[in-house]
């Protein structure tokens, strides 16, 4: 179920925001096994969106992550 609010008191929405301001590099891994690297452009209560290295955008429902990490 969609969410409508963006509760920054929440640790993993903090910590998402610190790695769109380092603009460092997070893997996440997804539900279905995939794995997508890049850097954490924005955030929203739903989704997340990552950059590539060719600068290409992809959008990934919350919902859809297992987990994600910074890699440094």
């Amino acid at each position: 179920m969609a969410t409508n609010n963006f509760d920054t008191s929440l640790p993993s929405i903090r910590q998402l925001q610190s790695w769109i301001k380092d603009k460092g590099i997070t893997e996440f891994k997804l539900v279905t096994g995939d794995v997508i690297t890049g850097r954490v452009f924005w955030q929203d209560p739903n989704s997340v969106c990552i950059i590539d290295d060719n600068n290409q955008q992809t959008i990934i429902w919350k919902q859809a992550i297992a987990y994600m990490k910074n890699q440094g």
